[in-house]
């Protein structure tokens, strides 16, 4: 029977309907952008319950999806090599770092080149394994940042693999604004030379990690602020987040026993009276404290604002090349906030104005609580305040949905599968290479539940988590080797262990989780020493 030509028309029509993805699906290959700040708590930007404002990240939000489970891996350069990669880092040898990357290791450009992407990097790269963007990496175009200690007065950062000349601190160098710059730039090049192309742009600032350094102006905008302590700011984004659906939690703990990493007792004296080694209760501190830690949030939040309003600048880019409707961009961090409190590059000096190039500050243990409010523990860890990112999708041509929330459980493999699906090709392994571990995230642009996972696994420095559903087994590398278990479904702050009420089930995870390191280990093989100045293309 021949169907009359409405009546085709309006079954498509309905068919699409039921398809959001499918029904605003581009003819055309989609552009990416992936926006990595680094040790940016859970819930610093608005959009995840924080006070500070980031109107740009929120736009993003509110006309696209946040996701409330999505993982990095605790630390910056693993997390780095897995989105680049789409393996887990024990598997590629870079947790920790030993050596090249596996010959059969291919990163997200080489994968993109063959289905007509140019790619374009700004930022920090640290994927040791690969250390030149444009050599290894397969980029076409590379500004790339070493000086991570230095956001005025760079010596180490690279155009195009190219040492670039040192910067002095009064030149008004800014190494936050220098990203968005070469970014655009980069987007703008593309738009006159290359514009029948897809592109895939990875601006991967190093805001807001230590040394707390930010333009004065900037500052000021915060100033006082956060006298209120600690406390407070934690209490209220854990409300907000539960008001928002993002958590249904109780909140986690203080960790007042818990020490920074490399912390040495002459810290104190470098910094001064004001510093405070533990995230102790801020009715504790001392007046002066108090000021003290005030004023190193505020350079904190003015960090992550001067970053928003660059991620503002670049979207404003993509708008004005018209690219804006047809480009994915993924806004995530490397990992939680940070407890870390030291002093290197360029020293500290006491009388200089705090966030000045002269200085060097760290937010320390009480305000990195309060940034990854409401989970527990900080970088490095990988309990839920170490591992977990807001992870914001954007793309008005492929996703109906606006402002809503995502429950699938995600991790920074995933970045390579899910790319590869939306851009229509498929990962060619070369011969050796394991099979991705990863999920594509596509299914969840068009509804909520829609990606399933056997595990995802996490392993760094000693620390230890596997989890399966909703559970996860975890273990810090000072507890001595003693396992925790935790129903996340109602208490993803980590709360209640319930090991002794379910010892079964965590013996059979960690057998799984020691199973799959042993696994990924075997994979990685023997460490590759680098072979200087012949440094192989992993085209």
């Amino acid at each position: 029977m021949t169907m009359n030509p409405a009546c085709v028309i309006l079954t498509t029509l309905l068919l699409a309907s039921l398809n959001p993805l499918h029904a605003a699906e581009p003819t055309q290959h989609p552009n990416f952008v992936i926006i990595l700040a680094d040790d940016m708590g859970f819930s610093d930007a608005g959009c995840y319950g924080g006070e500070i404002q980031t109107p740009n990240l929120d736009k993003l939000a509110a006309n696209g999806l946040r996701f409330t489970q999505f993982y990095n891996t605790a630390r910056c350069w693993p997390t780095r090599s897995c989105i680049m990669s789409g393996y887990y880092a024990q598997q590629i040898r870079m947790d920790p770092p030993r050596g090249r990357l596996p010959t059969w290791t291919r990163l997200l450009p080489h994968y993109l080149k063959p289905l007509g992407y140019r790619s374009y990097h700004a930022g920090k790269w640290h994927v040791m394994g690969a250390p030149k963007p444009v050599a290894d990496g397969g980029f076409d175009h590379s500004y790339w940042f070493q000086d991570w200690d230095r956001y005025f007065s760079p010596v180490q950062h690279y155009e195009d693999d190219v040492q670039a000349p040192p910067v002095k601190p009064e030149s008004g160098y800014y190494a936050t604004t220098a990203f968005a710059d070469r970014s655009i730039g980069f987007l703008k090049d593309h738009a006159a030379h290359h514009a029948g192309q897809p592109f895939f742009l990875y601006l991967a600032f190093i805001s807001p990690h230590f040394p707390l350094h930010a333009p004065q102006e900037d500052i000021a905008k915060h100033r006082d602020r956060y006298l209120e302590g600690w406390d407070t700011v934690r209490e209220r984004r854990w409300r907000r987040l539960r008001e928002m659906g993002i958590v249904n939690c109780a909140l986690a703990a203080r960790d007042e026993k818990l020490s920074p990493r490399y912390f040495k007792p002459d810290l104190l004296e470098k910094v001064g009276p004001g510093e405070s080694r533990y995230a102790v209760a801020w009715q504790s501190l001392t007046d002066e404290q108090r000021r003290f830690q005030a004023a190193k949030m505020a350079i904190h939040a003015a960090m992550v604002d001067r970053m928003d309003r660059e991620i503002g600048r670049v979207v404003e880019q993509l708008r004005a090349m018209g690219a804006m409707e047809n480009t994915v961009i993924f806004f995530l961090s490397d990992n939680g906030a940070d407890a870390t409190l030291l002093v290197r590059g360029d020293g500290h000096d006491r009388a200089a104005a705090p966030g000045s190039w002269q200085t060097f500050l760290c937010v320390g243990p009480g305000w990195a609580s309060a940034s990854n409010a409401p989970f527990r523990r900080q970088k490095v860890w990988v309990n839920e305040g170490g591992i977990s990112t807001p992870l914001i999708v954007h793309w008005p041509k492929g996703i109906a949905a606006r402002g809503e929330l995502r429950r699938d459980v995600g991790h920074v493999i995933d970045f390579v599968p899910t790319l590869l699906d939306l851009a229509g090709g498929k990962a060619t392994l070369p011969v050796g290479a394991p099979l991705l571990p990863g999920k594509s995230l596509a299914p969840a642009f068009v509804r909520d539940g829609a990606v399933e996972r056997e595990f995802v696994f996490f392993n760094h420095e000693g620390n230890r988590a596997l989890r399966m559903g909703d559970w996860k087994l975890v273990s810090a590398r000072e507890d001595e080797d003693a396992w925790e278990l935790f129903d996340l479904s109602t208490d993803r702050c980590e709360r209640k262990n319930l090991v002794r009420e379910q010892p079964e089930r965590a013996q059979a995870m960690e057998a799984k989780w020691q199973a799959l390191e042993t696994e990924f280990r075997r994979q990685a093989g023997p460490a590759e020493p680098a072979k200087p100045g012949k440094a192989k293309s992993r085209r």
